[in-house]
C-alpha cells in the first residue's frame, strides 16, 4: 500500500464564515399570527367586544343626529346654505327637471313630456348610427322598444335622465383636469390619491353625507353619481394623454406648433379613441349609481328594484333588472362603437364611406320627423300597450322562483348551510367574538407582514376609527363576509383564469361574458340570488361572488399570459407535466397579477356585500339603509358608511403594497 502524506497546512487568511439568511418567511409569520390569535381567542372569547344592539347608539351617532337637525333648522338661514349648497342644489335640480320634462315627465302643462317615445326612439337610433354603426343603431332601438315593451318606459327614461345630466356634468371637469393630469407630472400627483381614494370606496357611502347637504331627492343622487362617475373620466384620459409619441409631439413642435396646438392636434386627435373608453366608463358608472340611488328618492329603475327586493318580489325585480341590463348594454354597445369607428372608417376603403355624410343627414331629417310626431300626437308620445311583455316577464320569474323553491330548494340550502356553518359562521364569531384589541392587532400584524410598515400604520389608524365609530362588531362581521367572499372570488377567478390563460380559443369565448356581466350594476345580482337563496347574508355573499369575479378572473388570465413563452417551454423542456407548469411556474410569475387580482376583488365585493344589506345581509349595510329610512337612526347610517370608508381604504393600502412588494 503506497502511503498518503499529509501535506503540511500553510497558514493563511481563515475562511469567511457562511452568512446564512435567517429572516422568516411571509407564510410562517402569517402562520404563527393566526395561531396566537386563536390560542387567545380560546382564552379571551366574549371579552371587550364592543357589541352594539341594533336600536342603541353611540355618542358620535347622537352627535351626527345633532348635527343633522342644526343643519336643517338653519339651511334658509345659514349663508353658507344659501349661497352655496343651495345654489348648487338649484342649478342640478334645474338640470335634472330640464331632462326630465324633455323625455320622461310631463312637462308645460302638457300630460307628457316634450318628446315622446317615438322621438326618443328614432333619436336613440340615429346618434347611434351617427357615433357607431348600423348594426349598433338596430341595437338601441330594438333595447329601447322593449324597455317600452316591459311597461317601465318611463321609469326606464327617469334613469337615462338622471344618467344622462349626471354624465354631462361630470366630463365637463373629469376630461379637463384629465388632460391637465396629462400633461402636468405635478397636477398627476396631486390627484392620484384622491381618484384612488374616491374608486376605493363603495357606492352607498356617496349618498349619506350628501343628503346631509342637499336633502334627499334627485339632485343628491345627481351630485353622488357625478362624484362617482368623474374619476374613470380623468383616470383614463390622462393615461390615454400619456400614452402618445413624444416623438409625435416634438415633431408637431419643431414644425413651430405651440403647446396649445400641439394640444388641440395633436394629442387630443390621437388620444381619442381611448378618452371615449373613459366616457363609457363614466356612463356604466354613473348608471350603477343612479340605480343605487333610489335609496335617497332617486326616481327610475332603481326605485323599482329596491322596492321589490323590500317585499320579496323577484318578478318585479327581475323584471325592472332586465331593463337596467338593457339599458347599459344599449349605452356600453353605443360608446364601444363610438370608439372604434372614426379609426374603421379611415381603413376602410369601401364605396359606401363616400355615402355615409349623405345618409346620416337623410337619418337625421326622419329622427326630426319622429321627434315632432311624438311632441304634437298621443299615439307616437305614449307608449302603446300596458307592458303585457313586462307582465309576462315577471310571472315567468315568479313561476321560476317557485319551482326553483319546490324542487332545487334540498341542493340550495345544502350549499348554503354548508357554506355558512362551515365557513362563514365560525370565521365571524372569531372575528366578533374576539377582543377588539386582540383582532385589531392582528389586522396591524397582517398589514406590516403583506404590505409594508405603512401599510401596518394605515391598517393600525383605521382599526381605531372603526373603534371610534361605535360599529366595531357590524364591521367584522361584514369583514367576515367580505374576506369569505374574496376567497371564493380567487378560487374561482384562477381556476377560470388560468385556463383562459393558456388557451386562446377559451379567452375568446369567455372574455365577452366577463365584459357583459362588469356592464351590469351590482343590484342585478341580487335578484336572481334572492330567488335561489331566499333574504339571507348568503345571497349577497354569492352576488358579490358573480359581481367580483369577471375583474378578478381577467387580471389572473393576463398575468398567465404574460408568462415569458421561453420559460414555459424550458420548463416543458425539463419535463414539468401540466400540474407542474401552472403551480411552480406560471402561478409564481403572476404573483403581482394574483395580488392585483385579490385587490380588485376585495373592493368589488365590499361594495356588494354592502349591497346585500337590503336582501339579509345585515351589519353595515343594514346600518346605512336604516339610516335613510328612519330618522333616529341617520347617525348611525352616517357612522356606518364611515366604517364602510375604512374597511376600504384598510383593504385597498395593504393589497395594493402587497401588490408592489410582489412585483419588485
Amino acid at each position: 500500500m503506497t502511503a498518503v502524506v499529509e501535506k503540511p497546512r500553510t497558514a493563511g487568511p481563515a475562511p469567511a464564515p457562511v452568512r446564512r439568511d435567517r429572516r422568516i418567511g411571509r407564510p410562517l409569520l402569517v402562520a404563527v399570527i393566526l395561531g396566537a390569535w386563536l390560542v387567545l381567542f380560546a382564552a379571551l372569547r366574549g371579552r371587550h367586544t364592543l357589541s352594539l344592539a341594533a336600536a342603541d347608539l353611540t355618542g358620535l351617532h347622537r352627535w351626527f343626529n345633532d348635527v343633522n337637525d342644526a343643519i336643517g333648522a338653519d339651511r334658509d338661514s345659514n349663508p353658507l346654505f344659501l349661497y352655496f349648497f343651495n345654489e348648487i342644489r338649484l342649478v342640478v335640480d334645474t338640470l335634472v327637471t330640464f331632462v326630465q320634462e324633455l323625455i320622461s315627465q310631463p312637462s308645460a302643462g302638457r300630460p307628457l313630456p316634450q318628446i315622446g317615445w317615438l322621438g326618443v326612439v328614432g333619436l336613440a337610433g340615429y346618434v347611434s348610427w351617427a357615433v357607431g354603426n348600423w348594426r349598433v343603431a338596430l341595437l338601441a332601438v330594438a333595447g329601447f322598444t322593449f324597455l317600452g315593451l316591459q311597461g317601465l318606459w318611463q321609469e326606464s327614461m327617469d334613469t337615462l335622465a338622471l344618467t344622462l345630466s349626471a354624465v354631462v356634468t361630470a366630463l365637463l371637469f373629469a376630461i379637463p383636469l384629465g388632460v391637465w393630469a396629462g400633461v402636468s407630472d405635478r397636477v398627476d400627483r396631486v390627484l392620484k390619491p384622491f381618484l384612488d381614494f374616491m374608486q376605493t370606496m363603495p357606492t352607498f357611502v356617496y349618498l349619506a353625507p350628501l343628503t346631509l347637504f342637499f336633502l334627499i331627492g334627485p339632485a343628491s343622487a345627481t351630485i353622488a353619481t357625478v362624484i362617482y362617475a368623474a374619476p374613470p373620466a380623468v383616470r383614463i384620459t390622462a393615461h390615454a394623454v400619456r400614452s402618445v409619441p413624444e416623438a409625435t409631439v416634438e415633431a408637431a413642435e419643431s414644425l413651430g406648433a405651440t403647446r396649445g396646438q400641439a394640444l388641440l392636434k395633436v394629442l387630443l386627435p390621437l388620444s381619442r379613441r381611448t378618452v371615449i373608453l373613459g366616457v363609457n366608463q363614466s356612463i356604466m358608472a354613473a348608471l350603477a349609481m343612479v340605480t343605487i340611488a333610489a335609496l335617497i328618492d332617486a326616481p327610475g329603475l332603481g326605485k323599482t328594484v329596491v322596492q321589490a327586493l323590500q317585499s320579496l318580489d323577484v318578478g318585479t325585480a327581475f323584471n325592472a333588472g332586465l331593463s337596467i341590463v338593457v339599458m347599459a348594454i344599449v349605452l356600453d354597445r353605443v360608446t364601444t362603437a363610438a370608439g372604434v369607428r372614426a379609426e374603421a372608417a379611415r381603413r376602410s376603403g369601401s364605396r359606401f364611406a363616400a355615402w355615409r355624410r349623405p345618409l346620416l343627414g337623410a337619418g337625421g331629417a326622419v329622427a326630426l320627423v319622429l321627434v315632432y310626431l311624438s311632441h304634437t300626437y298621443v299615439w307616437a308620445a305614449e307608449f302603446p300597450g300596458e307592458g303585457g311583455v313586462g307582465r309576462s316577464i315577471a310571472s315567468a320569474a315568479d313561476t321560476a322562483t317557485l319551482w326553483v323553491q319546490d324542487h332545487l330548494s334540498g341542493l340550495t340550502n345544502t350549499v348554503r348551510d354548508v357554506l355558512t356553518e362551515g365557513l362563514l359562521n365560525p370565521f365571524q364569531t372569531l372575528l366578533t367574538d374576539s377582543p377588539w384589541w386582540l383582532v385589531g392587532a392582528v389586522l396591524v400584524a397582517l398589514g406590516t407582514v403583506f404590505g409594508g410598515r405603512r401599510a401596518g400604520i394605515t391598517a393600525a389608524v383605521c382599526v381605531g376609527l372603526l373603534v371610534g365609530t361605535g360599529l366595531w362588531s357590524d364591521a367584522m362581521t361584514t369583514l367576515a363576509s367580505t374576506v369569505v367572499a374574496t376567497v371564493l372570488v380567487m378560487l374561482l377567478g384562477v381556476a377560470l383564469g388560468v385556463w383562459m390563460g393558456r388557451s386562446a380559443l377559451v379567452d375568446r369565448l369567455v372574455r365577452p361574458t366577463l365584459d357583459a356581466a362588469q356592464v351590469m350594476p351590482p343590484f342585478v345580482y341580487l335578484v336572481p340570488f334572492l330567488a335561489l337563496f331566499g333574504a339571507t347574508r348568503f345571497t349577497a355573499i354569492v352576488a358579490a361572488v358573480v359581481y367580483a369575479a369577471p375583474v378578478a378572473t381577467k387580471l389572473v388570465a393576463d398575468g398567465v399570459r404574460q408568462v415569458p413563452a421561453a420559460t414555459v417551454e424550458a420548463a416543458t423542456a425539463a419535463g414539468c407535466g401540466t400540474w407542474q407548469l401552472i403551480t411552480k411556474v406560471q402561478l409564481p410569475m403572476a404573483r403581482g397579477a394574483l395580488t392585483l387580482a385579490t385587490n380588485q376583488g376585495l373592493i368589488y365585493v365590499l361594495s356588494m356585500v354592502v349591497v346585500g344589506g337590503l336582501v339579509g345581509a345585515g351589519a353595515l349595510g343594514y346600518d346605512v339603509v336604516a339610516g335613510f329610512s328612519q330618522g333616529q337612526l341617520y347617525g348611525k347610517g352616517l357612522a356606518a358608511g364611515l366604517a364602510i370608508v375604512l374597511l376600504g381604504v384598510m383593504f385597498d393600502r395593504i393589497t395594493q403594497a402587497a401588490a408592489r412588494r410582489t412585483s419588485a
